[in-house]
Parts: C-alpha cells; sequence; structure tokens
C-alpha cells in the first residue's frame, strides 16, 4: 500500500504532473508519445481491453454515463474513465460504479514516486495509465472511455474501440483544437479509427461534411444519430431537451451493440436509467437539490452547453430566473453572460480552485456589461442567500464550472 496516505498521494500527483484541473491551458500536451511510453512501461493493458470510445464538445460526460450504466445492466463489466471529478479523485476511474479504491491509487503511485521518470507525462496521461491498469486488473469486458480535450492528439486517442461516438461539436479551446467548427471537428474526428463504425450525435453543415471525409478516409461506417428513430417509451432520469439528445445517440449506439452481441433490451436500457448516478456517480447536470423554489446545479461552461441550459430552463420557467454562475478565470466568460436573459436575477460566485475569476474580474464584468448583479465568495451562501429572498414559484440555476458545483457537494 505504500508509506503514503491517500491524500499526500493524491498531493503529490497534482503537484508532480501538470493539471489542466489546476493550471489550464499550459498543462495540454499535444502528443501521443508519453502515454505510449507509460503504456509500454505497464506491459499495454489496452490490448487486453475493449473499449467504446467518446468525444464531443458538449454531453460527452452524460453520453458516456447512461452508455455504461445501461450495459452494466446489460450484464457487462464497464470500466468508465471520465473528466474532470467534482469531489474525489477516484470519480475519474469507476467499475461497475464503483469508485478506484484509495489503496489503488497509492500502489500505482509508488513506482512513480520512487523512480524518476524518463519523460514528463502530464496528470491526465498519467490518470488515464492508471485507468486502464485498473480496468485489466479488474477484468473489464467493456471501458467507455471518454475523451478529455479533443480527439486526435488526446491520450486517450492510444486506444483501438469497437466503436466510437461524437457527439456534437460546437466552438470551444480554440487556443488548441482551431478557430471554426470544420477545424475543431477535424480534431474530434480524430477518434475515427480505420474500419471501426463511428456514431456521430448532433451536425451542422460545416461539420458533417468533415465526418464523412474522415469516415470515409477510414473505410469506417457511420451512423447518423439525428436520423435515429425509436417507438420504444423510457421514463427519462434527466432534465433537459439537450440530454434527450444524447439519450438518441446513446439508443443509436445501443442498436449497433446490440447487432454486435451485446445483450440489450428495453428492461435493461431502463434500469440502466433509473440507475445512472449508483452505476456511473453522474451528477451536477441539470440536477435538482431543492424546490419551492426549484433549484437546478449544472456545469454547463461553454457557450453552446450554456445556451441549451438555459433554452431548457425557460422554457419551463414559471416565476423569475435567478442565475448563480460561477466561472474559471480563462474560460469566455464575457461572451457567455450576454446569454444571459435580461429579466434574470444575476449573482456571480467565486469558488476555491485557483484557477476561479477573482472578484476583482467579477467587479471589471459587471461595471463593462452595465449589470445589476451581486457577488457571493463561496456557492452554498450564495444559494442560502438566494432561496430565502426568491419566490415559492421562482427558479434557482447554478452552473458554470465543475468547479462551482465540486464546492456545494
Amino acid at each position: 500500500m505504500g508509506n503514503k496516505s491517500y491524500q499526500e498521494t493524491i498531493k503529490w500527483l497534482f503537484q508532480q504532473f501538470p493539471s489542466y484541473q489546476a493550471i489550464g491551458t499550459a498543462a495540454y500536451k499535444p502528443d501521443l508519445g508519453n502515454i505510449i511510453h507509460l503504456l509500454d512501461e505497464l506491459g499495454n493493458p489496452e490490448k487486453e481491453l475493449r473499449f467504446i470510445h467518446i468525444a464531443g464538445s458538449n454531453g460527452k460526460g452524460s453520453t458516456s454515463s447512461l452508455l455504461a450504466s445501461i450495459l452494466k445492466e446489460s450484464g457487462e463489466k464497464v470500466g468508465l474513465f471520465t473528466s474532470p471529478h467534482i469531489q474525489d479523485f477516484r470519480e475519474r476511474i469507476r467499475v461497475n460504479g464503483k469508485m478506484i479504491s484509495e489503496e489503488s491509487v497509492i500502489d500505482f503511485c509508488a513506482p512513480f514516486q520512487q523512480e524518476q521518470l524518463a519523460i514528463e507525462p502530464s496528470f491526465f496521461e498519467i490518470t488515464f495509465a492508471m485507468a486502464l491498469e485498473h480496468f485489466r486488473k479488474e477484468a473489464c469486458t467493456i471501458c467507455v472511455i471518454e475523451t478529455g480535450l479533443g480527439g486526435r492528439l488526446d491520450a486517450t486517442n492510444c486506444i483501438n474501440p469497437i466503436l466510437s461516438i461524437i457527439t456534437n461539436i460546437s466552438i470551444e479551446h480554440t487556443q488548441f483544437l482551431g478557430n471554426t467548427l470544420q477545424e475543431i471537428a477535424f480534431e474530434k474526428a480524430g477518434i475515427i479509427k480505420t474500419s471501426v463504425p463511428v456514431i456521430i450525435g448532433e451536425t451542422t453543415s460545416e461539420t458533417k461534411e468533415v465526418f464523412s471525409t474522415q469516415a470515409e478516409l477510414r473505410n469506417s461506417s457511420i451512423r447518423w444519430a439525428e436520423n435515429f428513430l425509436s417507438n420504444e417509451i423510457y421514463h427519462f432520469p434527466l432534465l433537459g431537451s439537450y440530454q434527450r439528445l444524447n439519450f438518441r445517440t446513446v439508443l443509436c449506439a445501443l442498436g449497433y451493440l446490440s447487432e454486435n452481441g451485446f445483450s440489450i433490451t428495453h428492461s435493461t436500457i431502463q434500469t440502466g436509467l433509473d440507475h445512472l448516478a449508483k452505476n456511473t456517480g453522474f451528477y451536477g447536470r441539470m440536477q435538482q437539490i431543492g424546490s419551492n423554489p426549484t433549484t437546478i446545479l449544472d456545469v454547463s461552461h461553454n457557450i453552446d452547453g450554456v445556451q441549451k441550459t438555459l433554452d431548457s430552463i425557460q422554457k419551463s420557467l414559471t416565476g423569475k430566473l435567478h442565475i448563480i454562475y460561477g466561472t474559471s478565470s480563462d474560460k469566455n466568460y464575457e461572451e457567455i453572460v450576454d446569454l444571459f436573459p435580461t429579466n434574470a436575477a444575476i449573482h456571480f460566485c467565486t469558488f476555491t480552485n485557483q484557477r476561479s475569476i477573482t472578484k476583482a474580474q467579477i467587479e471589471q464584468l459587471i461595471q463593462q456589461k452595465q449589470l445589476n448583479a451581486t457577488i457571493f465568495e463561496n456557492v452554498k451562501l450564495a444559494i442560502s442567500e438566494v432561496q430565502s429572498t426568491a419566490n415559492k414559484e421562482d427558479t434557482i440555476l447554478v452552473f458554470g464550472s465543475f468547479f462551482l458545483v465540486s464546492d456545494f457537494f
């Protein structure tokens, strides 16, 4: 078990390797060399596993968790790799919903602590290597892998899946993915492997051609979830019309899997939906945490995701909308604030992660945009204060960064 506590190991892990969660874009390494080296050192666990690989601008976390939960209920032993975590590092690595143990994290990191590596892997690279080794030890029958950033040069792209899924494309992470939808789609399409089928969740005229071209170059069959129709009726546990689009993508993928040896039925799909949180730890996506007034947590953080969340909220809005928003300082929050309804009450919030927007930045934003807004130092105080003043028929939407939601739990 090593001679360090779990918390000491996690502290070392964050300090030793550049972490996007901690420092943002400086941690991004557009190269597969490090992860290939790490996996070679581990005896290539990825060669003993089956994968479903999921990329996209929005919805890849939801899609990954929905698919993993349903596959678990269908009798598979499912490894699930997602990011970022909200409360505990171990949320990133699960088998049938159970997080990797603290002991396993300690044991995996111990050799790296004792030896000087010939390479300088990122936090994400070593975390993914840890996940693959854990999935091999647990003898997972299928592993659902969510990309970190992009696709083509993402560390997860060292795997050879049985199915690739791309949820959608929007303008995001332009500093490394490109400035247009076509450029970003090209990077995401990098997960399409030769002769491996791909499911595309949503398209635009700009992105559809990119996906078609890349799939054709790799001799990969392509299915468009937009064209998928199902007469089956399910009780769906997630709020938001955009989550229905993610579910449509999942159903399209399940259709392919059922044609290729997986035992998937209406019953296992419904049970997977019912047990989503237990099977995957999925929360913080349009999650209702209070009523009278309705209080919802969500981790939408880019323009497309925020717009979808706001559209969904306003469709069912009865009273006034109260927005509690917290963001990392390196996000395009000036554009996101422009999406807020003009009649909404606006409250800004900082959070404990070092990447949080500062009070000074918020004050500058309020002055620049001429907003009538308040500022809170933490999300729990913000929710408590707004709940005490809002009317029962109102809705409080708490959203933005994963780190903001993390501070709530």
